[in-house]
Parts: C-alpha cells; sequence; structure tokens
C-alpha cells in the first residue's frame, strides 16, 4: 500500500536518497554529540558552525558533501591537506539509505491493492481492528517513519557507544518524544495491543488454584478498550514499553552492582531500552532484551580474542536485536506470542527469572572464589573513560599561554605577565611584542 500509489522502484529510489542525506546528518551527530553533556547542547551542537577537516580547518565545499558519492569522488581524503576521511562516514550513510528501502519494504504491503496481513509487522490483534479512525496509508506510513525514527537513534548510538562506550541522550530521547507525539497524534502506531491473553489458560488453572490466587489469575481483553480510545491506548502501550524497557535493564543493572561490585548495565543502556519500548511496546521489548545476549557474547568473545577486553558496549548488541526483531517478525513473533499468551502468569515468570538471575551470579562468585579468580575487578576498571568534553578542559586549564600553536599576534604585556609567561617570552622574542 503506497501512500499516493506510486511505483514502488520509484518509492525505493527516493527512500534510499533521503536515506543517504539522513546518513550525512547522523554523521554530524556522531562526531558532535559526544562532545556535549547535556541533550540541549548536544541537539545546539547541531547547528553550532559549518563542517570542516579536524586537521586543516578547510571548509568542506557543497559538491563534497554529496552522500556517499562525496567521499567517493575525493577517494577518502581531504582535498586540501590530503588526510584520511574515516570509511565511517560512507558506511553510515549507506546503512541509512539501505535500511529506510529494507524496512520499508518489509513493513508496507506487497502491492497497493494488498491485504494488511501481507505486510511484515502483521498481527492479528494489530492497529487495523480499530476501525473508522485513521485509514492503513496513513497510520502504516506513520508507524513506519516512527520506526525509521528509532532506527536512525539505535545508528547514532551504536557507533557512540563502540567507539567511547557511552550513549548520548541526543541519540534516544528525541525518539522518545516522537513515540509519544505520535501516539497521541495517531493512536494506531503499535504493533501488538496493551495486553492479550488466552483465557483458556486462565480458565484451567482457575478451576484448580487456590483461593488466594483468584484476583491474579484475571482476564482482559485491551480490543474493545483500544477501540474506544485509540488514543489512550497508544500512550498507554508507550507507556508501558518505556516503563518495562527501562525497568528490565535498571533491575539488571542494581543486581549486577550488589553481587558483582561492577557495572553490569550502563544507565545509557537503560535509557536506549526505554527509547526502544516507548516505539515498539513492552512485549516486543522483552524479545529484544532476551535475544540481546546471544549477539553479545559473540561480541565478547571477540573483544578478548583480540584485546583481552572484558567489558564491551552492550548498546550494539541492544541495537541489533530490535532492528532484527522488526526484519524477522513473522518468524519470531509466532514463538514469542506463545509465552505472552499465558497472560498474568508473566507477572511469576518475572518474579522467578530476577531470582534466577540472582542465584546464577551468586553460583558465577563461589565458581570464581573456588577457581581463586578474583572476585571484584581493579579498581582501575572503575574509572569512567574522559570523554571528548573532558579532555578538551584538561588541555586548556594546563595550556596558560593560548597562542599555542598558532602565530603570535600583538597582544598585552599584562595578560602574559599574569599568567607567569613575561620572562620566557621576553627572553624568546628578545623583547619584541
Amino acid at each position: 500500500m503506497n501512500l499516493f500509489d506510486l511505483p514502488r522502484p520509484f518509492i525505493y529510489a527516493c527512500l534510499f536518497l533521503i536515506g543517504s542525506c539522513i546518513g550525512s546528518f547522523l554523521n554530524v551527530c556522531i562526531h558532535r554529540f559526544p562532545g556535549k553533556i547535556r541533550l540541549r547542547d548536544q541537539l545546539k551542537s547541531l547547528n553550532s558552525h559549518r563542517s570542516g577537516c579536524p586537521r586543516c580547518a578547510a571548509s568542506i565545499r557543497w559538491r563534497d558533501n554529496i552522500p556517499i558519492l562525496g567521499w567517493l569522488m575525493l577517494l577518502g581524503r581531504c582535498r586540501s591537506c590530503k588526510k584520511p576521511i574515516s570509511p565511517r562516514y560512507i558506511f553510515v550513510e549507506a546503512l541509512t539509505a539501505v535500511l529506510f528501502v529494507v524496512v520499508y519494504w518489509y513493513e508496507m504491503p506487497t502491492t497497493f491493492w494488498s491485504g494488511i496481513d501481507t505486510s511484515g509487522l502483521y498481527d492479528s490483534r494489530g492497529p487495523q481492528q480499530i476501525r473508522d479512525f485513521w485509514d492503513q496509508a496513513t497510520w502504516l506510513h506513520t508507524r513506519y517513519a516512527l520506526h525509521i525514527f528509532m532506527i536512525c537513534g539505535l545508528i547514532v548510538a551504536t557507533f557512540i557507544d563502540f567507539e567511547l562506550k557511552i550513549i548520548p541522550d541526543g541519540s534516544t530521547v528525541p525518539v522518545m518524544v516522537a513515540a509519544f507525539l505520535a501516539a497521541i497524534i495517531v493512536g494506531q502506531v503499535h504493533i501488538v495491543p496493551l495486553w492479550f491473553q488466552d483465557a483458556s489458560v486462565v480458565r484451567v488453572v482457575r478451576d484448580v488454584a487456590s483461593d488466594w490466587m483468584t484476583p491474579f489469575l484475571f482476564e482482559w481483553d485491551a480490543e474493545p478498550f483500544a477501540q474506544k480510545w485509540p488514543r489512550l491506548h497508544a500512550v498507554l502501550v508507550s507507556l508501558a514499553g518505556f516503563l518495562v524497557g527501562g525497568g528490565v535493564v535498571w533491575i539488571v543493572r542494581i543486581i549486577g552492582q550488589w553481587i558483582l561490585k561492577q557495572e553490569a548495565m550502563g544507565f545509557g543502556d537503560v535509557i536506549l531500552m526505554a527509547m526502544v519500548g516507548s516505539v515498539i511496546g513492552w512485549q516486543p521489548v522483552l524479545v529484544v532484551f532476551f535475544t540481546a545476549p546471544m549477539f553479545a557474547v559473540f561480541g565478547a568473545a571477540v573483544a578478548w580474542l583480540t584485546q583481552r577486553e572484558r567489558r564491551i558496549p552492550y548498546g550494539p548488541w541492544l541495537s541489533l536485536a530490535t532492528l532484527l526483531l522488526l526484519l524477522t517478525w513473522k518468524q519470531v513473533w509466532p514463538v514469542a506470542r506463545t509465552v505472552f499468551d499465558m497472560g498474568p502468569f508473566l507477572i511469576w515468570m518475572g518474579f522467578f527469572m530476577v531470582a534466577s538471575l540472582i542465584v546464577s551470579l551468586q553460583m558465577i562468585q563461589v565458581v570464581k572464589r573456588l577457581l581463586g579468580i578474583p572476585l571484584y575487578p581493579p579498581d582501575d576498571e572503575h574509572e569512567v573513560p574522559w570523554s571528548s568534553a573532558d579532555h578538551l578542559s584538561y588541555y586548556n586549564s594546563e595550556r596558560p599561554d593560548e597562542q599555542v600553536g598558532q602565530w603570535q599576534r600583538p597582544s598585552w604585556p599584562g595578560c602574559r605577565s599574569g599568567r607567569g609567561l613575561g620572562q620566557s617570552h621576553q627572553w624568546r622574542t628578545g623583547g619584541r611584542d
């Protein structure tokens, strides 16, 4: 289903061009966000000055800013000083362009006349059950735009986390705001409803359960509620995803800090999962949470074999799990749905899994003690890595002469005397200013 019934090849070509331009903007975000701490400063940095070469400060010509082609025409080097330009720039642009096309191809019905059931994110309980609200073309394209916005945030967070092991708020908070705004305005951007369950499971258990368990064996179908209050339902879906996505990571973070005396999950991972949950809902974000470790294990093994590094950034693997869930929904969700059909039993499963995590980590500590492995990491591993802003602040505080590395300019002698540089400057220049 195309919004204006345009030919698919034309739409794909336009999306590729738009995606490559957005990818160029994402490179700016990746470059500038780490240098700022506060969200406001990160967003303001995007419009602070023109891009230039970090070595020779030469302004980049307009034709060199053409996404993908600009890097290829320059052969990956600055036009002025010939300093190599990181291949990350062309990779991010190409990756974003490809994902713009692939996600559209997967999420939209195969043709304009096809039913909604041919789309990649189809679920029998999905937004199509809400009648007489928005037409399918509108909410499908709005949901696609929201997912693409989330993917852009994941790309920025991934590359920054790989390099610096931090996830700036500029890559996550704007997506959360967009998720709630889309829920309020459109109300049909969710994939699955707020709650669903197989009522037969509850009824069978209720017949044999004790009286004190009866209040916990409830039945509720969210479809009538969504039909009557579509916007409120959509906001609750985003809110539940926000709380569950951030909450599960926060619980692991607290338990890991308590038992292992080290940071098991960074706070940036908490915000990242809260962002993902606000977009896709609490059930899919739990699937992401439990599938991401399978990719992270591979990343940890590679990091240990190549660099002997024990700590790895976890955000990229959460991002990869989110993307793969969206692109393999028809294969993954039927399996995961059987778990969520258990309804209220998920609450008990949650308590059981938290207890299992505590026991597992305690057993790991016991095994480490028996093998003579230190239980806790050395103190230097707790040191927080410096950001670009930390380095700049330190450099400026250690550089009393503001003309270091520059041609000497005339200045009032009192300035140098106040910094204790008057005698050394007079000796170097023979008293000439």
